[in-house]
């Protein structure tokens, strides 16, 4: 159980390391230092960087899930659930105004790369577009609902990458007020 622990601890270090510093930046020596254990005992767990970045990919998706899953049961509505989503921008904000989008950060960086995990990072856009068009479905957008969502996925990584760029959290609270706006334009009206 320990072992697994630390292997836990090393992608959760690795995760965040990953999304601080980038993929490529980030040694062995790094992860170890940030968990407090020997480059051996790190060895033991985790035998490349592939391996390593194999694991934090699964986290991701996991955690993905697992939220997805907290907005559906919360969300209430289709418009309150893509809410949700939308309003991870402030929740997120001052990390994404440090470091940009974790999922657009890696998936960019790995593209960059020519790695051949960024796929595999890329289905965590998935899950999202995936879970937004069934939203959009819900909202009677049926026609367009992955049109749509991907546009709700550009925009939040649109307003990341800029946010990052600029360092303007305000600029994240402006552009959550507009989506939301837009998004509250495309709720059908209920006939009298």
């Amino acid at each position: 159980m320990a072992q697994n622990g630390t292997k836990d601890r090393i992608a959760g270090a690795a995760d965040q390391l990953f999304y601080e510093r980038g993929f490529e930046a980030t040694s062995f020596a790094d992860i170890a230092a940030s968990v407090g254990i020997s480059r051996g005992n790190f060895y033991h767990h985790f035998k490349s960087k592939d391996e390593i970045l194999d694991a934090v990919i699964t986290r991701r998706m996991a955690s993905t899930r697992i939220m997805l899953a907290k907005w559906q049961a919360q969300g209430g509505s289709p418009e309150g659930r893509i809410i949700c989503f939308i309003r991870i921008l402030i929740v997120n904000q001052a990390k994404i105004t440090l470091y940009g989008c974790p999922v657009g950060t890696l998936v960019t960086e790995l593209g960059k790369l020519d790695h051949a995990a960024q796929g595999q990072a890329n289905a965590v856009f998935t899950l999202f577009r995936d879970w937004l068009g069934r939203q959009f479905e819900e909202m009677g957008c049926s026609n367009g609902a992955d049109a749509l969502a991907m546009h709700l996925l550009a925009r939040s990584q649109g307003v990341a990458t800029l946010a990052q760029a600029f360092r303007d959290p305000a600029f994240i609270i402006s552009e959550v007020e507009q989506m939301q706006a837009w998004l509250h334009g495309l709720v059908p009206v209920e006939p009298n």
